[in-house]
This record gives structure tokens, sequence and C-alpha cells, in this order.
């Protein structure tokens, strides 16, 4: 991360804030006419398309910037650079965990917020129960994870609290949403979401909040043109029957569906690669194929592509997606206004649907 510290004054020691060693203290200012009106602070989150989520007041920008590169390929530096183009370009939601770089993406999130001066325009998007210091979902380490979330992030409140059941076992749904129901009361969390929970959890879910618990009302699942079987199926079927929004992850399965990972020599070495080598056989190649004749057609990033592949499935409010460079952003984002045309899909579906047949001896 980097290190570097707002600049001293010599007539008086830098003051600053226990949680954020690198926050300016020191509002920051447009140059201009000293008579002129008080500019605004930071970059301008700009009116965009926005989503609501289910039955609540959050609303969002049709795709989510992931905080997962944050603290782990992104400095403070670079994630900033992120970050503002995201918001130019009227992003407002942003996902990240407690698990991502160890916090230290919710530190970098955080900080941004902070330093921009824009909180209350932002929905902040938050998986606990992954962090190793408060495993899982039960009622004290969930109090306690989202007590270092709120800490690390600056805030006093998640807008959207994904309860993570993916990372450890879930051992008792109600007593979840029991201690979900005090977050609410207590203002620390606006709207429930779930993560690696089951089709029948989410069915027991619905009974639950019948009973007075609060309702899940988003739902993040890893799913994309690629990796498909993780969300269509039962947990469709359910998500669309209780009406939940989906904010699905892995929007490029690794980077896959940016069309920049062509052959195994040029994956490289690295845990990611091995994800990406993974895809590289005939159905990759299809896939690839027909991402480049829609992205020519259209005249779109490969990116862009994949995200309006994501927006034109039931029941998809906003991808979750990840970005290294502001450029990764801009082509990312001009997939929102798309919409595929019916042989686009059938052609992207055809490509990683057909049958892979064994070669001839």
């Amino acid at each position: 991360m980097d290190a570097a510290s707002p600049q001293e004054r010599p007539d008086r020691p830098p003051t600053r804030t226990p949680a954020f060693q690198d926050v300016p203290t020191e509002p920051i200012r447009i140059p201009g006419h000293p008579s002129a009106a008080v500019p605004e602070i930071g970059p301008a989150i700009a009116a965009g398309p926005r989503a609501v989520i289910g039955t609540s007041s959050v609303s969002l920008f049709p795709l989510m910037l992931g905080g997962a590169e944050f603290g782990w390929n992104l400095d403070r530096a670079a994630g900033f650079a992120v970050l503002d183009r995201y918001a130019e370009l009227g992003g407002n939601a942003l996902h990240t965990s407690d698990r991502f770089g160890a916090g230290r993406s919710e530190f970098i999130l955080g900080q941004w917020m902070a330093s921009r001066r824009v909180r209350d325009d932002i929905v902040v998007a938050c998986r606990v129960g992954g962090h190793p210091d408060n495993p899982g979902l039960g009622s004290v380490n969930l109090v306690r994870a989202v007590e270092a979330s709120l800490e690390r992030l600056g805030t006093d409140r998640i807008d959207i609290l994904y309860l993570d059941a993916a990372t450890y076992p879930l051992e008792s749904l109600e007593d979840a949403l029991a201690t979900a129901e005090w977050l609410v009361e207590t203002g620390k969390a606006r709207v429930i979401g779930a993560f690696g929970l089951t089709a029948d959890h989410l069915v027991e879910a619905r009974i639950l909040s019948s009973a007075g618990y609060p309702r899940i009302e988003v739902l993040d699942v890893p799913y994309n043109l690629m990796r498909r079987t993780d969300y269509e199926g039962d947990l469709r079927l359910v998500a669309g029957a209780q009406g939940l929004a989906v904010t699905p992850s892995h929007a490029l399965e690794h980077g896959f569906l940016s069309g920049l990972h062509r052959s195994k020599l040029g994956a490289g070495q690295s845990a990611r690669a091995e994800q990406l080598t993974k895809l590289m056989n005939r159905r990759g190649t299809r896939a690839l194929k027909a991402l480049d004749a829609v992205a020519a057609e259209l005249d779109l990033p490969h990116a862009a592509v994949a995200v309006a592949w994501l927006l034109a499935q039931r029941g998809v409010v906003a991808p979750i997606v990840n970005a290294v460079t502001p450029a990764h952003v801009d082509e990312l984002v001009s997939g929102v206004g798309v919409r595929l045309g019916r042989w686009h899909r059938a052609e992207l579906a055809r490509a990683v649907d057909a049958p892979v047949f064994p070669r001839m001896a």
C-alpha cells in the first residue's frame, strides 16, 4: 500500500484521524477566483441509471465496482484512480468483503470515501463472515465482524450487508437472521443480502421473514457466460419467485471474458493464471470466438459484452466487476447501456452450450 502521507506544515504537527492515517485533513479545493463559490470537494458522482434493490429504498448504478483488487494488486494511489473514474462515470456502488486483502480493501475504500467526502452518495456493499478473526455467521462473530468492517470503512453503516455462508459452514440461519435484525434495528446495516446460500436456505429465510426476521433482498452468486451452473437452476427459480435482486460476482471469470488471455503461455504463473488455464479449452475457444464476433459487430470491448450479457439475464440488477486501471472502468461501464439482440444472445449461448465430442481415432 502507498504509505505517502499529507504534506506536513512546519508551523504545527499534522493532524491525523485514528482510522485513516493517510486521509488528507485539509479541504481539497479547486483553483479559481477567490470570490468564486466554494467548489465541490472531490469528484462529482454524476447522475446515472439506478436500479432499486428489492423492496428497499437503496438504489444503485447497474454495475458495482468490486474491491477484490484493492490492497492486493492495487495500492492506495492506483485504487483511488480507479475509484475516481468509476464515480466520474456515474457509479455509486462499491462491493467489498472483510476478507479481501485481509481487510486492506475496506481501508482503501474507506479512505477514498473520506478524502472525497462522498459517503452519503455511495452504496457500500460488504460481505461478512469470511474473515478468520471472526469466522462464520454465529451471533457473536457476526457482530464483531460488522463492527470491524465499519471501523475499517470509516462509516457507521453498511448499505448492503451480505451474509457470507460460503467460507465457513452455516450453523443456524435463524440465528444469523436474528443477529441481522439487531444490526438493522441499530442502523449498522440497511439491507440484508446473501452469499453462498442454497435454494433451500433462501426458502427457509423467506419463511423466517414471515415471522418477523429481516427479509433477504439481494443475492450475490458467482455467475457469468462461462460459469452458469452455480446460479441457473433451483437458485434462479427461487430468487425469481422471491423477487431477489441478483448482483453476480466473477462477472469476467477471472478476466477470461475480457478476451485478453488466449494462450496458456501468456497467462503467466500465478493463482489467477491457473484459473485461466483451466478455461483455455475448446469450449473457451468457442466462447472467445463468439465474443469476438459480437464485440466487432457492436464495436464494444469484450468486457462490455460480458457485462451486457449478464444484465440481459432475468433478475440481474448489477454485476460486480473488478478493474485495475481507469481504462478498464471505461470498458466495463460501456456495457451498461447495451442491449444485446436475440441473435447475439443465441450466438453466445450456442458457443458455450455446444456439446464437445471426443476426437475420432
